[in-house]
């Protein structure tokens, strides 16, 4: 999911109580199935594997036997000639016409492989490989719609082959450009996504399956079917009504073209904050320029240096150069007692694709004029509604739980600045009278230290990453019975540093497999932190015809790189951003759903989809599993008690603030679509003003663009639909507190609670709706008091 991490936050009121669970839970819930793109997480293909794959971007799940046969499989094997055949007459005819001149023999996007061949995959195959690709899919669309039957071999099988070949490629070529960017590749697939968007929506507008899934569900084997049947079944219809399946020609025709450009549209915003965020390079020569910043931040600046041409670049010396990535931006912001540069870098960073060429602002008017189009052409009042066809909220719902946020929030995050002006006077600092906003992280980081006598560059060296994932592991095998061992070697990887991992059972036997991408590369790869799919699980897709594929997972990080011979030290942030991702993936892993189309986290709604991650990383603060991780990377030792202690104890800091920054997001994005109006008086700067103006305790920067970087809703899967962070966390707080009621000193009572874990969250998959899935985990509907004491404002909204 290009899964963005977000911070944990407090609620505030009695009646939060039962608004989260009349609010959240009596909102419609609608079974269908999400096309998830990476979560941002991006999630979506599977792809043809032996008997076993593990998860990544498109995840196929394969079975224990694969083993035996990965030896063989190793070396992707070309497809046979009739994959490519010529003779199909298609819409991309003329295209693939053109295909002649570039040879298709040897092609690594149509090969039959076992895992994708990332490491010889080049620009140059892309269009070449996704023409012959979309022609052999095409002709295979065309066949299914002349002998479809409303049956699940004569429909929804062939229909999955169909849909998994093309997320499996696509999702590959995809990948690579989200973390191995270049010139060519984004040509390429500027070039061919017109078609293949093209083809998306001949597949989702088919009359004839359309017509074929409304029977199955209009006959007599309806009430008897299964859950995951029924989700199938009416996701795939309420898919095809918002694909503009019911929609006349002329209105459908300017529907795919809406479709076109927003795709388009995306692809470009996303490449503009990477260019802008690449752009910004600031040397620095005088070490008094950068004091303060910590040893680690000061060798990742010298060796950013070094790959810049400074050949001379040291720690101690520099010359230095901070970009605004995030292990380079963020300890500045921290750390670096230089007031003007914290804002220079601060104003660089909240203004990335906002002017010249690279300017994100009509792109986004745009994208909002085009999705209220399109609203209009399904019949919605805006573009929040369509989101809410396929998730658990309602527009209603979702703004109201954010309100009461916000509200619970503001007294707290109010304090919090009283805080940091109170304690910035006391240390004589000339800006205590007006904080600004490059100040804040700055006396916040002061006053942790202060409070708790912590700081997390102190902590750093007690979390490196191989202990990390050392310990990481060892909880999975104690919560859900799993062995994860290295498998480097076994899958091509992009880079060297991925790392690949296989997935066993308590028997030994290869159930999952997931590539690992932890460091920032800023010159190649986008920022944030996502899980996606490889390939899913799936029995229709089996090789051997009985054991089901084996979903592959992928997860992707942007942490601090190793510096000179020291491993990557992480940050604690780091740390729950891994455990975080690892938690989607070991939802896509370990389901135990055969139907590919509502396995793993496909077909969960998106709101609810944040539970596993959000989950995992409450046991970075359980004693066991941190004291497990953290170990000193040179001495070996321990993190000391009292320290864990204070860990502990920081862990609410400044809740109020964080919880505001999380909700300003939210608030604007819903507002953006369902309020916005393009070409009207306001501008979107204009609505982020007023949002900020109730969600930001010191005022936003007039100049503040922080939108045109805003990828979540503009070039990810979260488009009227960031709230999902908050609706997920009142499922995974109360997710945990089962364990914590167990008895987390308790290894038999937390092992049998991550025994029923496993069987319920991550087996079921999307095969059941998500609230029925936690009520057969936790035996009651979802409450929010767990929430509120994991923030630390349990006893304060009781006394209230």
């Amino acid at each position: 999911m290009h899964l963005a991490r977000t911070r944990r936050v407090g609620f505030g009121a009695l009646a939060l109580r039962v608004l989260v669970i009349v609010n959240m839970f009596t909102a419609t819930c609608i079974s269908v199935t999400r096309s998830i793109e990476p979560l941002l997480i991006r999630y979506s293909c599977p792809l043809p594997s032996p008997k076993y794959l593990s998860k990544s971007y498109p995840s196929p799940l394969w079975s224990s036997s694969f083993t035996f046969c990965f030896q063989k499989l190793r070396k992707s094997t070309s497809l046979s000639p009739t994959f490519c055949s010529s003779s199909v007459p298609s819409m991309v005819s003329e295209a693939t016409s053109m295909v002649s001149e570039v040879t298709l023999e040897g092609n690594p996007l149509l090969r039959d492989f076992v895992f994708p061949p990332f490491d010889v995959v080049e620009a140059k195959h892309v269009r070449p490989g996704i023409i012959a690709l979309l022609k052999k899919l095409e002709n295979d669309l065309v066949e299914l719609e002349k002998t479809v039957e409303p049956t699940w071999p004569k429909l929804v099988e062939p229909l999955e082959k169909i849909e998994d070949r093309l997320q499996v490629v696509w999702g590959m070529v995809n990948h690579l450009k989200s973390v191995k960017d270049s010139p060519e590749l984004r040509s390429a697939i500027e070039e061919v996504q017109p078609e293949k968007v093209k083809f998306t929506l001949k597949l989702g507008q088919s009359k004839p399956i359309y017509e074929a899934f409304r029977a199955i569900k209009q006959s007599s084997d309806w009430q008897t079917m299964s859950d995951a049947h029924k989700r199938i079944v009416e996701s795939k219809i309420k898919e095809a009504v918002l694909s503009g399946v019911s929609l006349e020609d002329n209105k459908r025709d300017h529907f795919n073209n809406i479709q076109q450009e927003l795709e388009k549209l995306s692809q470009k915003f996303d490449e503009n904050v990477l260019d802008a965020t690449k752009s910004f390079q600031k040397l620095i020569t005088d070490k008094k320029d950068i004091d303060g910043l910590p040893a680690s931040a000061l060798g990742l600046a010298a060796q950013t240096a070094l790959s810049k041409g400074h050949e001379s670049a040291t720690a101690e010396n520099g010359p230095w150069v901070i970009t605004l990535d995030g292990p380079s931006f963020l300890p500045v912001m921290q750390h670096a007692r230089d007031r003007l540069l914290r804002e220079e870098v601060y104003r660089a960073y909240i203004s990335r694709a906002s002017s010249g060429d690279l300017d994100n602002t009509p792109i986004i008017d745009q994208i909002l004029k085009l999705r209220l189009e399109k609203a209009k052409l399904l019949g919605y009042n805006n573009y929040a509604e369509v989101s809410m066809a396929m998730k658990m909220a309602t527009v209603d719902k979702a703004a109201e739980l954010l309100e009461k946020l916000r509200s619970a929030s503001w007294d707290a995050a109010v304090q919090d600045m009283e805080d940091l002006k109170n304690f910035s006077r006391e240390q004589g600092a000339a800006e205590a009278k007006d904080l600004n906003h490059w100040d804040i992280n700055f006396w916040s980081e002061r006053l942790r230290e202060s409070k708790y006598d912590i700081s997390e560059e102190e902590l750093r060296p007690f979390f490196s990453l191989p202990k990390v994932m050392d310990g990481l592991f060892s909880l999975a095998k104690m919560l859900f019975d799993i062995d994860i061992e290295p498998a480097d070697g076994l899958a091509p990887v992009w880079n060297n540093d991925v790392r690949f991992y296989c997935v066993k059972d308590s028997s030994g036997n290869p159930i999952a497999y997931f590539y690992f991408d932890p460091y920032s590369r800023p010159d190649e790869k986008r920022g944030g932190a996502w899980m996606d799919e490889v390939v899913g699980r799936s029995r229709a897709l089996s090789r051997d015809g009985t054991s089901a594929r084996l979903p592959i997972a992928h997860m992707v990080c942007n942490q601090t790189p190793p510096v000179g011979d020291k491993p990557s030290l992480m940050t604690f942030r780091e740390v729950e951003t891994v455990f975080h991702e690892f938690g989607h993936a070991l939802q896509h892993m370990l389901t135990k759903q055969d139907e590919g189309l509502v396995s793993g986290i496909r077909g969960i709604e998106w709101d609810a989809v944040e539970l596993p991650s959000q989950f995992m990383e409450n046991w970075c603060y359980q004693r066991d599993t941190l004291m497990s991780i953290a170990k000193h990377y040179e001495s070996g030792e321990s993190l000391p008690e009292e320290v864990y202690l204070k860990l502990l104890a920081a862990r609410t800091f400044r809740a109020g603030s964080l919880s505001l920054r999380q909700i300003r997001f939210a608030t604007l994005d819903l507002e953006l679509h369902t309020k916005y109006v393009p070409g009207g008086a306001e501008s979107i700067y204009d609505y982020d003003q007023r949002v900020g103006k109730r969600t930001q305790v010191i005022p936003l920067l007039p100049e503040d663009r922080f939108l045109c970087s805003f990828s979540h809703i503009f070039a990810g899967g979260y488009a009227a639909g960031y709230y999902s962070y908050k609706w997920a966390e009142v499922l995974s707080a109360d997710a945990f507190s089962a364990f914590e009621e167990a008895g987390l000193d308790n290894n038999k009572a937390v092992k049998e609670t991550g025994h029923k874990f496993r069987e319920t969250i991550l087996a079921l998959g999307g095969g059941k709706p998500p609230l029925e899935v936690f009520v057969e985990f936790r035996g009651r509907e979802p409450s929010p008091e767990a929430l509120l004491r994991h923030n630390g404002l349990l006893a304060a909204t009781a006394s209230a």
